[in-house]
């Protein structure tokens, strides 16, 4: 599922008190709308994906080096739901289904491939390929996805990520400048925001 965040009608009495504590931090409220709605929008995704009441289920995030509100997000009532979110400004989306899950949505920068990032997200082999900034964009999607499955991290994105066998991959747009990527162990198919 995905959206602006405004199409996202869920109450914010769903938020436990730590996403509400979270969304108070946002500096910006269009940042903290987003925030905001990627939470509910992943429950309403659950919910879906369950056939269950999105009132009745619990988010959960947890790091070790952060603590709560952090890290890897489960479905208290269904732990072994795969879940996904990601907002970007104006933008949230959301994943969940059997297995692991990984969503993220980026917006697409204006200008010129930016080769300093290009170096630091690509391997090798896709640094050759790619020549503009869309298409840097739809592999860093890609790969924060694989992030959030718990497969890959930040500091070795110019090192793997480029090699999904086994996986489902699903990607869209979003107007010009929103490159969206889901990546799952099922077969995944995007469903309008209930």
């Amino acid at each position: 599922m995905g959206g602006r965040p405004d199409e996202v009608r869920a109450p914010e009495d769903w938020l436990t008190e730590v996403e509400v504590e979270r969304a108070g931090r946002f500096r910006f409220e269009a940042d903290r709308a987003s925030f905001v709605a990627a939470h509910l929008l992943v429950r309403l995704c659950a919910a879906a994906a369950l056939d269950a009441d999105p009132s009745t289920l619990t988010l959960r995030q947890h790091c070790d080096l952060h603590g709560p509100g952090h890290g890897r997000p489960s479905i208290e009532e269904a732990p072994d739901l795969g879940v996904s979110f990601s907002h970007t400004r104006g933008y949230v989306c959301a994943a969940a289904g059997p297995g692991k899950v990984g969503v993220d949505a980026e917006h697409v920068p204006p200008g010129p491939l930016d080769p300093g990032l290009a170096d630091r997200v690509l391997t090798p082999r896709e640094r050759a390929m790619v020549t503009g900034n869309d298409e840097l964009i739809r592999h860093w999607t890609r790969k924060e996805a694989l992030i959030k499955r718990g497969e890959l991290t930040l500091d070795r994105l110019s090192a793997g990520g480029d090699d999904l066998t086994g996986r489902h991959l699903l990607e869209w747009s979003i107007g010009p400048d929103i490159r969206v990527a889901v990546v799952t162990d099922a077969p995944a198919r995007r469903v309008p925001i209930p």
